[in-house]
């Protein structure tokens, strides 16, 4: 009622145009591991529940659901009359093929753990199943929102080598149209979405691996809607004509930024040469000259809104005296006097990845470099192309340290990221963390479904993983979104503002491309 008193109705037609430094690198959606996949297969796809605006679970292929008494079975009433978008029927033999899969020691999927916990899954009929777990498991109705696959176009296809990874069918509000590598992929609306058409008619990914660049299309509206560096939030669109042309936006993000080792290398393994590193670094020298201020110091792997966050756990200060002692007590000295140490023959010197286009991840190193050469240790930087990044270092534990970021599900749940088994080839623990009291607590966290036990559980985790320094805990940072005025209906909740997407609009005055 009230876009109408405002003028706007809600018009459909027109296109949004996103702008990404980051390539997807496939669309089956269980082996969707990186932020630019998984952000197109959201589109496509659906799960059978998701998060609403305000983090509370709710259906989405599922209509509703019950759960036992004790935990172990939940019962998934689908939605009756769903279509593929090649016009099939979705039923519950979808669901099962697509657990089938997560499942399958052969997929190379990084989301298979929740799905272990299973014992069974009973098709009742084509809108009804259950799922018996082993034992109770809280996050096993959030896994759920795992996209469901077409059984009928891939139960005889290899998930890792499919053309679906490029050609994707789903049940989501948007079709996929093309995807032309290096340059954008398009999809457009769903009419006959079953939670409503999209009043967006279409939806243009463009790849642009030049955070500059990107800006520059982002100031010619030749793109909708982006992320926005600190920089360009606090300076580059404080000017008139980004306030009359966009909205911008800034809420605590879901994630964080870390520095992680490859603790298979020598140099990283004891303990107290990763926790002399936290020394020297200043986390609030970062946040003031990178983030401008716009993010906290990250002290493990939750974020302080979470009720997993332990606020026992406090940030080391910065004080490379200190690091420099713990360095001398592990063997680590400047024999030859050439400002490097070394042990056992060995420089202390290493290299860190991260991707391209990150301008800001790239600062972030310079400030790491500066001050660990401050310390005795020698920091070279090696900028990756996004896919290969992925796939040629990450996947393949091609590193000797790296610099990424992870966006957390809403569940504190870290079992893929943190146990020692999820360690093969496409899986998350690609640092190679193991430790017994952490596997075990893991565990536990998934088999109790009170929340005060799993607090007391997870601020465990949390001391225990900042203790023990697997990665350089960073900051978590603002999310900065910027978005072109002409769109309506955008509604900031918890859960961003990404929640409602099928109902932005563009009065039909407004509109600026036709289809």
């Amino acid at each position: 009622m009230v876009l109408f008193l405002l003028g706007f109705t809600p018009d459909y037609g027109d296109a949004i145009v996103t702008g990404s430094i980051g390539e997807p690198r496939t669309f089956v959606p269980i082996l969707a591991s990186d932020s630019s996949s998984g952000t197109i297969c959201s589109l496509i796809f659906n799960g059978l529940i998701k998060y609403d605006k305000d983090l509370n679970l709710t259906g989405d292929l599922a209509e509703k659901w019950e759960v036992s008494q004790d935990g172990l079975e939940i019962t998934f009433y689908l939605r009756k009359g769903v279509k593929w978008h090649d016009g099939e029927l979705f039923t519950s033999k979808d669901v099962e093929f697509t657990y089938k899969s997560l499942i399958n020691p052969a997929v190379r999927t990084p989301y298979g753990g929740d799905f272990l916990m299973v014992k069974n899954l009973e098709v009742v009929d084509d809108y009804t199943l259950k799922v018996y777990y082993k034992e109770p498991f809280s996050p096993g109705l959030a896994s759920w929102g795992m996209n469901i696959m077409p059984r009928h176009l891939l139960e005889r296809e290899d998930l890792n080598t499919t053309k679906f990874a490029r050609n994707p069918i789903g049940t989501g509000p948007y079709k996929f149209k093309l995807w032309k590598t290096g340059e954008r992929v398009e999809l457009v609306s769903n009419r006959g979405y079953f939670e409503g058409r999209p009043h967006i008619d279409r939806y243009i990914y463009r790849i642009i691996p030049d955070a500059a660049t990107l800006f520059l299309e982002l100031r010619a509206q030749a793109v909708d809607y982006s992320s926005l560096t600190p920089i360009q939030f606090r300076r580059q669109t404080e000017t008139e004509f980004f306030k009359k042309n966009f909205q911008r936006f800034n809420f605590p993000s879901f994630g964080y930024t870390y520095m992680g080792y490859n603790l298979k290398d020598q140099k990283f393994k004891d303990v107290n040469v990763r926790r002399a590193i936290n020394y020297a670094i200043n986390k609030e020298e970062i946040i003031k000259g990178v983030l401008l201020g716009l993010g906290r110091v990250s002290t493990g792997p939750f974020i302080p809104e979470s009720w997993a966050y332990n606020k026992d756990v406090k940030p080391l200060e910065y004080n490379p005296e200190k690091a420099r002692e713990i360095l001398r007590e592990a063997g680590w000295m400047d024999k030859d006097g050439d400002g490097i140490l070394e042990k056992d023959g060995m420089k202390f010197s290493f290299t860190v990845i991260t991707n391209q286009g990150n301008d800001e991840r790239k600062m972030v190193l310079e400030i790491i470099q500066r001050r660990l050469k401050e310390v005795g240790i020698e920091v070279k930087i090696k900028i990756i192309e996004w896919s290969a990044f992925v796939s040629e270092f990450i996947d393949k534990r091609r590193f000797e340290a790296v610099l990424l970021g992870w966006g957390l599900s809403m569940d504190p749940d870290m079992y893929d990221i943190w146990n020692s088994s999820k360690t093969k080839q496409g899986e998350f623990n690609f640092v190679g963390y193991s430790n017994p009291e952490v596997d075990d607590l893991l565990l536990k966290g998934r088999r109790t479904f009170n929340q005060e036990e799993r607090k007391i559980i997870y601020h465990r985790i949390h001391e225990i993983l900042y203790r023990d320094q697997p990665y350089l805990f960073l900051f978590v940072p603002d999310a900065l979104p910027i978005l072109n005025s002409r769109f309506k209906g955008i509604e900031v909740a918890p859960s961003g503002i990404g929640h409602n997407f099928i109902k932005w609009f563009v009065p039909s005055a407004q509109q600026r491309y036709t289809y």
